[in-house]
């Protein structure tokens, strides 16, 4: 992995030269493990001329066996004070080394914080140094893509698992940290977001945050989790039936948002608008009147973090590209009646190469449970 993270640092060395930047600051905390494979916290990684790179930080990264060190080929440079900004820190080691400009993350950095790396920085011109690092990101390797199949394999067992379970009488707020812990048990750094569990009239909501309502015979259950693993994030969102066989509406409802999530996947292809997956995923819902309350987005990207680029949203720019990881995620949600989300997450494939890769396969049947 270290030569991977050598070249990924070259890639972005490169964008700079050609960009005439002599120097680069990253201190978002996903690029810098993203270029380094580590990200201690308050880290900040410079990226020199002639492969002069340094990562700053005020602490080794802890010894738990879920982060890799800095790897050999990087100087890894530890702050005397645990005051000490690497940032900072960074933009002082560019200007010894009499780089002629710098170039930072300014949509990471704070107003303050920019001021103090510009205060050190005399003599360096200061640029953007914008999504750089992010437009590396998008497109997955196969080392990316292994780690997110672990973590959506974990995601899947801790979601089959509950499922065996008694779950009437139990919290929203009890089964999301159930949820949790069994992440962890197979495996897991600990989950990808905040589980949501929503029962009932909450069932159905996008990113519902759980309750102390307890779950009823005959209530919609949705829930929507993912396991964080070697710093990669996946999400699985599923709806179920509790106690009973479901109500008319009910198998209505689920299978119009079936439909909807099918057609969104299936729309998954290397040169597709992204605003054209939405488009898919979107038009049957609209279609059956449920114009008001749905989520501005059909899915978006996860990998380091679990809302990347690409989005795919009425508004997205761009197109997919092959071996991107993204979400299909529609919903419905009928006020004080609840609602369904179906989940997964996916990896963009040529139609050559079998299509998209579904990687969460809990079933989508609708279970009563």
């Amino acid at each position: 992995m270290a030569q991977v993270h050598a070249i990924r640092r070259e890639r972005l060395r490169d964008r700079c030269t050609a960009a005439g930047i002599g120097a680069a600051l990253v201190t978002r905390p996903a690029n810098v493990r993203y270029l380094t494979g580590s990200a201690p916290a308050g880290a900040a990684l410079l990226i020199g001329p002639a492969g002069e790179d340094v990562l700053v930080h005020l602490r080794p990264p802890p010894d738990d066996g879920n982060e890799a060190g800095p790897p050999d080929d990087l100087r890894s440079l530890v702050l005397p004070s645990p005051e000490g900004d690497a940032a900072v820190a960074a933009a002082e080691l560019a200007r010894e080394r009499h780089a002629d400009s710098l170039a930072v993350e300014e949509h990471h950095l704070t107003v303050s914080r920019h001021r103090a790396v510009s205060s050190v920085a005399d003599g360096l011109r200061l640029s953007d140094l914008g999504g750089a690092v992010e437009q590396l990101r998008l497109i997955k390797d196969e080392h990316e893509i292994g780690a997110l199949r672990i973590a959506a394999e974990i995601t899947d067992q801790a979601l089959g698992e509950l499922l065996e379970s008694i779950l009437v009488g139990r919290t929203e707020r009890h089964l999301a940290l159930e949820l949790e812990r069994r992440l962890v048990d197979h495996g897991a750094e600990g989950p990808a977001f905040p589980t949501s569990v929503g029962t009932g009239p909450h069932s159905g909501t996008a990113r519902h945050v759980p309750t102390d309502r307890r779950v009823e015979e005959g209530d919609f259950l949705t829930v929507r989790l993912g396991a964080c693993y070697r710093g990669y994030r996946c999400e699985v969102g599923r709806t179920f039936v509790i106690g009973t066989a479901p109500a008319p509406w009910q198998i209505e409802l689920y299978e119009l948002v079936f439909d909807a999530q099918r057609a969104g996947r299936e729309a998954l292809a290397p040169g597709v608008a992204c605003r054209d997956v939405d488009r898919a995923t979107r038009q049957p819902l609209t279609a059956a009147g449920h114009t008001e309350g749905l989520a501005p987005w059909s899915g978006h990207g996860v990998g380091l973090e679990i809302d990347e680029d690409p989005q795919l949203s009425p508004a997205a720019m761009g197109k997919l590209d092959a071996c991107v990881p993204v979400t299909v995620e529609p919903g419905v949600h009928l006020p004080g009646r609840g609602g369904v989300r179906i989940d997964d997450t996916l990896v963009v494939r040529p139609t050559a190469d079998g299509g998209p890769e579904l990687l969460t396969i809990t079933t989508k049947e609708l279970l009563a449970l």
